[in-house]
């Protein structure tokens, strides 16, 4: 069964969440603030994080960066009672996967959950397909293992940028909207909200290009989106 790790200090969100993930057939563990969150994080090795930001002993921006830094690629779903743009930029530039405003309907919380999962799990595929790769430059990526190499060296990836950089290296040498990518690869609508994308593109410039001023590989297209050269 999926572990879900829900990181809330107000019971009432809890309590509701908890009840709707496991309606839906999640294991729901719980944490009311970010230090033992993270503990919760390390110990449990959750599936799933939903995790609200403003939280007691530790805020849910310092709990997704710890993960993140120690190489804990758990998806994440943030939740932020503040409306600010800036919030969740910078929610998502520490990793966070997604994010939700307060107040939210949980069957959305839900819904975004089965999106992301089933995006980030891989399924099991037999020997035969082990060697299935996508290749640009010295950037390999292996699909079926969610694994990305730069020569020789492994490259760490959240969850959102392998599907974003997936996305782009199947499609190489097309220029590609935001919107398109925004649909594609978060599978729903955003109404305008591109600014997710280009922080995303920007996390893999930094992991992928040797000089992240003039990239070899993702191109920005003025005016249009993106697209990845080989």
């Amino acid at each position: 069964m999926t572990k879900i790790l829900v990181v809330d200090d107000e019971p009432s969100i809890v309590k509701l969440l908890q009840f709707n993930l496991e309606k839906s057939g999640f294991e729901v563990i719980t944490a009311s603030d970010g230090k033992q969150g993270l503990e919760m994080a390390y110990q449990e090795k959750p599936d799933f994080i939903v995790l609200d930001l403003m939280l007691p002993k530790m805020d849910g921006m310092d709990v997704c960066k710890a993960l993140r830094q120690d190489r804990i690629n758990t998806p994440i779903l943030m939740l932020t009672a503040k409306d600010d743009e800036l919030d969740k930029i910078l929610g998502l530039e520490l990793g966070a996967d997604d994010y939700l405003t307060k107040p939210f309907s949980p069957r959305e919380v839900v819904a975004r959950v089965k999106a992301i999962l089933r995006r980030t799990q891989v399924a099991v595929r037999s020997d035969a397909d082990e060697d299935v790769m996508l290749q640009f430059g010295n950037i390999r990526l292996y699909p079926d293992k969610y694994e990305v190499y730069r020569g020789e060296e492994k490259v760490e990836l959240t969850p959102k940028e392998f599907e974003l950089l997936h996305y782009l290296a199947s499609h190489q040498g097309r220029v590609l909207t935001r919107d398109q990518l925004l649909n594609a690869v978060w599978n729903y609508d955003f109404v305008g909200d591109s600014r997710i994308v280009d922080v995303h593109i920007s996390h893999l410039r930094e992991k992928l290009e040797e000089d992240t001023k003039n990239p070899r590989y993702i191109k920005t297209v003025r005016g249009l989106g993106y697209k990845l050269e080989s």
